[in-house]
């Protein structure tokens, strides 16, 4: 069998912990071929850019490269976080776009080619990772290598009129059709990426998934969408009732119901709009004041981005209003709290909370929407409120859709989750949890990988 090559931004190496499910399941890819891991070591080496560390832990070869703090500033939280991430969130507003971070974004991408190149053989299955490497597989290419590549996009895929707007997006984009399979998230996704190639990438779109190139070359793209492991998260909330931090959140609830949100601090997740749905919530419908207590946990990230401490400060400001004008002496309807929880007590926190909110503006999957369902009490479950925009919406149907940016929507799902019967839930419920069950992290990874290969 062909040695499997995994390329991203990070590497997860073998000392370090594996908290994220994708890095658990390209782990078990590796695992069942043998191969090799490749991306940035997550060090800043003061000099340059470039040292090549390698190591050995079983089967799987690890290869990283240190990347210089000019590198590193311009093209991660430049180009990368700075100027594609909001285009690809649809935030052409956000987008601060220069020349200087665009060279370094090349510059990076020439260097992983450069580093990586020698490192493959002409019959290698190559995966690479994300926005962080679109142009990588072009610059493979140029320098002899043969073998397979395929590309995952793990965000959304935007319309053509927002991509044009970027400068240079033509030879960006066009970067793709080095690849022998590219994949999204969602059928729509795919849409929108079949219209870009058909009205600025000079390509042809011969039939859904199947693109011919500006070179005359075929190439296949699809859905693919990423998943959880379900029966371990299944296991693992179940397993957290007996944990203290279960005990005490739920001792603090005082018999009252828990809704509970899970974002990383980012713009795109939803949350000024969430916060005043909620207070929508507590304003429309009084007689269910007292009865609910929502939990927003959003660990910091990027904090040094201005947009994201401004961000911070209006969140802080949210909370501090709705708690301000609705609480009363033995009830605070808001908790809202920057900081991480590990992943075991997150599980029991789903398990015990009646609503699950997750409402981005726009998400390529979120797999918290995932795991709240996969934490739920089969015989009790909660209620999963979930944003249309997030590519999980397109399979979890039994979810209370909603437009994050209707409030009044959002309260209404909000107040019919928690009255709404155990029967019902339940019903919601199980067609999803069959879903996630069936279509797990292995089933995903299995099926890019099979089409990589059949490609």
């Amino acid at each position: 069998m062909s040695r499997l090559v995994v390329v991203s931004n990070r590497v997860a190496l073998p000392e370090q912990p594996r908290s994220g499910g994708l890095a658990v399941a390209l782990q078990a890819a590796l695992e069942e071929t043998g191969g090799l891991w490749f991306g940035w070591s997550g060090r800043i080496d003061p000099r340059q850019s470039g040292q090549l560390h390698e190591l050995s832990h079983g089967d799987i070869d690890y290869a990283t490269i240190d990347l210089s703090q000019r590198d590193h500033d311009d093209y991660y939280n430049g180009f990368a976080n700075r100027t594609l991430w909001p285009l690809l969130h649809f935030r052409v507003d956000l987008v601060d776009y220069s020349r200087e971070t665009y060279a370094a974004y090349r510059r990076v991408n020439a260097l992983f080619a450069e580093k990586l190149a020698p490192l493959l053989r002409d019959d290698d299955i190559v995966w690479i990772h994300d926005y962080h490497l679109i142009p990588l597989a072009a610059l493979l290419r140029e320098h002899g290598v043969r073998c397979k590549l395929g590309f995952f996009l793990h965000v959304p895929m935007p319309s053509s009129d927002l991509l044009a707007a970027l400068p240079h997006h033509k030879r960006l984009f066009e970067g793709l059709s080095a690849h022998d399979l590219v994949g999204f998230q969602t059928e729509r996704d795919l849409e929108r990426f079949q219209d870009y190639v058909r009205l600025f990438g000079r390509g042809r779109v011969i039939e859904s998934g199947v693109l011919e190139t500006p070179g005359g070359r075929l190439l296949r793209a699809g859905a693919f969408p990423i998943s959880i492991d379900t029966a371990h998260i299944a296991d693992q909330a179940a397993a957290a009732v007996d944990k203290p931090s279960f005990q005490r959140l739920a001792r603090s609830m005082s018999g009252r119901a828990l809704a509970i949100g899970v974002d990383r601090l980012d713009y795109s997740k939803g949350l000024p709009e969430r916060f005043r749905a909620f207070e929508r919530f507590l304003r429309r419908y009084p007689d269910l004041l007292g009865k609910l207590t929502y939990l927003q946990i959003a660990p910091v990230s990027r904090g040094d981005v201005l947009e994201y401490q401004s961000l911070r400060s209006e969140l802080e400001r949210l909370s501090g209003h709705i708690n301000g004008g609705h609480a009363e002496p033995e009830w605070t309807p808001m908790r809202y709290v920057n900081r991480n929880f590990p992943h075991a007590s997150l599980t029991g926190f789903y398990r015990l909370a009646e609503v699950g909110l997750v409402t981005p503006l726009r998400d390529g999957m979120n797999l918290v929407a995932k795991e709240y369902v996969a934490a739920q009490d089969p015989d009790d479950p909660g209620v999963l409120v979930l944003s249309t925009f997030a590519g999980a919406a397109r399979e979890l149907g039994g979810a209370l859709l909603v437009n994050p940016y209707d409030l009044d929507g959002v309260a209404a799902a909000i107040a019919q989750a928690i009255t709404m019967p155990r029967q019902e839930r339940r019903e919601r419920w199980q067609p999803m949890m069959a879903r996630l069950r069936e279509y797990d992290i292995t089933a995903w990874r299995r099926s890019y990988l099979e089409a990589l290969r059949a490609a």
